[in-house]
């Protein structure tokens, strides 16, 4: 993976071209937030419903994230980098062009499957681009990390301006002519790939993580509605938790797996992968729930409701980049990671106090930096530990397991609170006090699943003798 492109000109180019990439896959994520209230209306979306908007993308995402760095492997990582645009591209149109909500989740799968091919073929050229120079890889490193917080900011504030100023179907058409750019200079940029190595892939494996994994969420989605000591909801339980099994022991039995199951093994690799897990499934309900207690408690329209959640997600970015990592290299990703948690708990117990009458400058600024101080804390150094634990030609898969954690925590999470928050009173479109007490329940429950990660996380992550090399490396860049 040592192979890389001649001339400063292009290796920058491709930076650009592979933080771009990091940039869209996280804004798709975040971007349809302050859209979901338009899109309920037009396209008929129910409460329960309403978070598939979210769902769909992210579990096909992290569904799928494995099969595409297999596809990378196999097919290059560039073709596949390629083919992700154009997939995404695709999901886009389709998204935009929906007139129904089965159109509109069928759009959105479909741009998750082609962020799945995407972001495991562009963490793969940056190695290959930049893996034979540490000084330049560190700088890489640090920039392709911090493009994904600036897709989250963007996203947010870019829905915001979008649905206020266009209408919503341009925050999916957005990608269109991104994915033009990115298509015509990907031959110019990006290393080509050499031949294709010989080797199966397992596909049944990932139909069945997929399978498994949105069955799960729809189960807890509907568990509200069909009543959780009900049949369906029971059945549809013990059919994820089946298929989910039969990919454990498919894995298992298979010659070349999408996951090694031994991996886990490897001292703190699976430690640091739960505690990504808890923190999305915390912080994402967040985000949602934050988003929509402005939009239809406080009364913002789509434009202020985007700004006013600018500085949460800009504060984030920052402190990403400038604090964790060298708080994370002195102190040591153990304690940031269990302390990013409990700080992350107090800020949702903070926000689960949020009132009918209530204002941004009281009720949503200080809780969500003090949420985005703990997120970043966490995040950082669980990401640098899952990594940097497993051995350098394993470094694609520990990508891959980390990005999936995050991804089906971040679905799981976000489909738990809204059951709760439904049950909560959250259905009652409309009510307000019932709106606010629905709302405040889902902060409640994601501070709950915060204070989980922290325990676990400081009963089964061990205190390494170094900080993790990508820690290390992100910090020499900046110094």
């Amino acid at each position: 993976m040592s192979q890389s492109i001649p001339g400063r000109g292009k290796k920058r180019l491709a930076l650009f071209l592979i933080a771009l990439a990091q940039f869209v896959v996280i804004m798709d994520t975040s971007i349809v937030g302050v859209a979901l209230p338009r899109m309920q209306e037009e396209l008929g979306f129910s409460p329960e419903n309403l978070s598939w908007v979210f769902n769909a993308y992210v579990i096909t995402f992290g569904g799928l994230l494995l099969l595409g760095g297999r596809l990378g492997d196999v097919f290059g990582a560039r073709r596949m980098f390629t083919t992700g645009w154009v997939v995404l591209l695709v999901g886009s149109a389709v998204a935009g062009l929906a007139g129904n909500v089965a159109l509109e989740l069928i759009g959105r799968g479909v741009q998750g499957a082609g962020a799945a091919l995407i972001a495991p073929a562009a963490l793969t050229l940056l190695m290959k681009t930049f893996g034979s120079s540490p000084k330049e890889l560190g700088g890489a490193l640090a920039l392709y990390g911090a493009a994904a917080p600036a897709g989250g900011t963007a996203g947010v504030f870019l829905g915001g301006v979008i649905t206020e100023y266009m209408s919503w179907p341009w925050v999916f058409f957005i990608n269109i002519p991104l994915a033009l750019v990115v298509i015509a200079l990907v031959a110019t940029a990006l290393p080509a790939d050499g031949p294709r190595i010989r080797g199966s892939i397992d596909t049944a494996g990932a139909l069945l993580v997929t399978a498994g994994l949105a069955l799960g969420v729809f189960a807890i989605v509907r568990a509200p509605e069909s009543g959780w000591d009900s049949l369906e909801t029971w059945g549809t339980l013990a059919g994820a938790v089946a298929l989910l099994g039969l990919f454990v022991l498919v894995q298992a039995r298979r010659k070349q797996p999408l996951m090694r199951l031994s991996i886990f093994r490897i001292p703190n690799l699976a430690a640091a992968n739960l505690a990504q897990l808890l923190l999305a499934a915390a912080w994402i309900p967040m985000w949602f729930f934050l988003n929509l207690y402005l939009q239809q408690v406080l009364g913002y329209s789509a434009f202020p409701s985007g700004a006013a959640l600018l500085p949460m997600t800009a504060f984030t970015m920052i402190t990403m980049i400038l604090l964790a990592p060298r708080l994370a290299a002195r102190f040591g990703p153990k304690v940031m990671t269990v302390s990013g948690l409990v700080v992350l708990a107090g800020a949702l117990m903070w926000l689960s106090f949020v009132r009918v009458d209530g204002n941004f400058w009281v009720d949503v600024l200080p809780a969500s930096l003090l949420a985005a101080l703990g997120m970043s804390l966490a995040f950082i150094p669980t990401l640098g530990t899952a990594i940097s634990s497993a051995p350098p030609q394993e470094g694609g898969l520990a990508s891959g397991l980390v990005n999936t954690s995050y991804q089906v925590g971040s679905a799981l999470g976000l489909a738990a609170m809204t059951a709760f928050a439904a049950a909560n009173g959250a259905t009652e479109s409309g009510n307000l006090p019932a709106l606010t007490t629905g709302f405040s329940s889902a902060f409640i429950g994601a501070a709950s699943i915060a204070l989980a990660g922290a325990l676990l996380a400081a009963i089964t992550l061990r205190a390494p003798t170094r900080a993790p090399v990508v820690e290390k490396e992100a910090i020499a860049t900046r110094q």
